[in-house]
């Protein structure tokens, strides 16, 4: 079963220094249909202005994947950790048992775009922790660049949850095909072009639902770059 969600469909927050959309129900934006996908709980499209940012702010029992698509984002916590995230790099923060975060566009003249995306963990009470990584936007190019894993080593990053996250730069006319164990489910979010997924047609910062089915077949009708989800759903 295939279920696509369009863009135009997602919440919403604009205020003067932040323009989000949230693919689940998130703070004011409420749908009972979406609040999560197996253990996806957020995936939130900000686009934030310069100088600006969250302030700090308290998160528990989530692990957090944060994607720079455009510009720079700061970050600090209450563990310690502080840093900048640049397009190509990744970071993980596990909220765990509580910690104070902050984020802000690191240029006082350019936007920062990202994306934030938060999974329920296995289980509650771990430690606060983050990492941050580099990868190589080339090997994404025409193939499923896994970024994030459970399994230490197989992704770029690790999380305390079942859930793998896979990034690609499709171009024209290149098809990918992704397999679905038992079980499993696939979100897939369209950040820019068009694709046929499975003879479902979807334009940018569209997204589909993938339950029972046991194979994807990624066409990309012009140059585009997605993330996917392979994630249990029991």
């Amino acid at each position: 079963m295939i279920q696509i969600h369009k863009n135009e469909d997602r919440g919403k927050t604009h205020i003067d220094w932040l323009e989000s959309y949230h693919s689940f129900s998130f703070g004011h934006y409420y749908d009972p249909d979406n609040i999560q996908f197996g253990p996806i709980r957020v995936l939130n499209d900000d686009i934030i202005a310069p100088g600006a940012g969250f302030p700090t702010h308290p998160h528990n029992n989530m692990e957090i994947v944060t994607i720079s698509l455009e510009g720079e984002l700061a970050h600090e916590d209450s563990t310690g950790g502080k840093g900048v995230i640049h397009p190509g790099e990744v970071q993980r923060m596990t909220a765990g048992k509580g910690v104070d975060h902050s984020e802000f566009n690191n240029s006082k003249d350019k936007p920062a775009h990202i994306l934030q995306i938060w999974f329920i963990p296995d289980k509650s009470g771990y430690e606060p922790s983050y990492e941050q990584k580099k990868y190589s936007q080339d090997d994404a190019k025409n193939s499923l660049l896994k970024l994030v894993s459970k399994k230490e080593g197989d992704g770029i990053v690790t999380i305390n949850q079942d859930a793998d996250l896979f990034i690609s730069h499709l171009d024209k006319e290149n098809t990918i095909k992704h397999k679905i164990s038992g079980g499993r489910g696939v979100y897939l979010f369209l950040i820019d072009g068009s694709l046929k997924v499975n003879e479902n047609e979807i334009n940018s910062r569209d997204a589909v639902k993938v339950s029972e089915e046991k194979e994807l077949t990624i066409l990309s009708k012009g140059n585009s770059k997605f993330i996917l989800f392979d994630v249990s759903l029991n």
